[in-house]
């Protein structure tokens, strides 16, 4: 039966120091072991630890060159390399962190330290591994509303390109909109809630049909759940309102102004475009001159006047993610499901 213990490559032409890393280490770790370069690469390649303690001065390949090599290869550069080094200048130091070390221990090992070191990047591993996890989760829930209203899901990828683009050019830092652009993709997911013949209608909706539509930002929320921060936190809050507008004629709440969530008036900008540009079964692709120039007209209206000034500074931005993210029918932009603005 395979030791489920994390499993740490050590590194290093000094049997004495396998030996010190050893004792220190054997008890919480499954432990692989290398004497020089090529033979550690090897060992990445064929088992994958989760951490590599790398020495620097070895025959053959250095530690350096060891560390360049697993960072060039995308199949193994996640894997965090903690130097353990006799050299103790700070220019060695910062030589290693800016080829890709995430930590640097020094020669003699002081035990509590090298268990303290590897735990700690070991559960920052861990964390990233939970983030891209989530993340995977919910760009499939937005996903699962493109495919069920048979469409590529390249609206959801341009609109949330759309919505980061235009948060940087409003003040936002790399962070939140980073964050925004992660949590845009779940503005509809409360249309899983809805039925098929309201959804995938090609006509014209009725007044209770649009009415049944508008449920979908309530549902929304109501998926998503009620979180104290983060990325879903914000999710919910888009999916709940991105369809208020500035001058309280939308829904589901009728907000106005500045007590609409300044993400959803984002993501309201952003979808809005694409839909606009964008072939739907009840109507054709409006040219972006078009689209701006309505745009335009609702600022103030549907749109916050300070993000239409934005989204028109940010254009040739937006254009480009346009075209990088067309869909391939035709060879242009006709993604996108069922909106209440286009």
């Amino acid at each position: 039966m395979r030791d489920s213990r994390p499993t740490l490559l050590l590194v290093d032409d000094e049997t004495t120091n396998l030996q010190v890393l050893r004792h220190t280490l054997q008890d919480e770790y499954r432990l692989l072991f290398a004497k020089d370069g090529r033979k550690a690469l090897d060992i990445v390649h064929a088992d994958r630890p989760d951490l590599i303690l790398l020495d620097i001065m070895m025959p053959g390949l250095s530690g350096y060159e060891v560390c360049k090599a697993l960072k060039r290869n995308e199949c193994v550069a996640s894997i965090p390399v903690i130097f353990v080094t006799a050299l103790a200048e700070a220019s060695s130091e910062q030589q290693g962190l800016e080829i890709g070390a995430v930590d640097y221990i020094t020669k003699p090992f002081n035990p509590h330290i090298v268990r303290a070191r590897v735990r700690t990047h070991l559960s920052l591993v861990q964390v990233e591994e939970v983030r891209a996890t989530r993340l995977k989760i919910v760009r499939c829930l937005g996903a699962a509303v493109e495919f069920r209203d048979n469409e590529t899901g390249f609206h959801v990828i341009r609109m949330s390109h759309y919505a980061r683009t235009l948060a940087l050019t409003a003040g936002y830092s790399e962070s939140a909109a980073e964050e925004l652009l992660h949590a845009a993709p779940m503005h509809d997911v409360g249309k899983i809630g809805i039925p098929d013949m309201i959804l995938q209608k090609p006509g014209k909706l009725t007044d209770d049909e649009y009415r049944v539509m508008q449920q979908h930002t309530v549902i929304g929320a109501r998926i998503i759940g009620n979180h104290p921060s983060g990325l879903l936190r914000m999710a919910a809050v888009i999916a709940l309102n991105h369809h208020e507008k500035w001058n309280g004629s939308g829904y589901p709440q009728g907000l106005a102004g500045e007590d609409i969530p300044h993400v959803a008036r984002v993501v309201a900008l952003a979808d809005v475009f694409d839909a606009l540009v964008s072939v739907r079964p009840y109507k054709a692709a409006w040219s972006v001159d078009e689209a701006v120039t309505l745009i335009r007209d609702e600022s103030g209206k549907h749109f916050d006047p300070e993000l239409v000034r934005a989204f028109l500074d940010c254009m040739p931005d937006i254009l480009l993610i346009r075209e990088r993210w067309a869909d391939p029918e035709n060879g242009g932009c006709t993604g996108g499901t069922r909106s209440s603005h286009a």
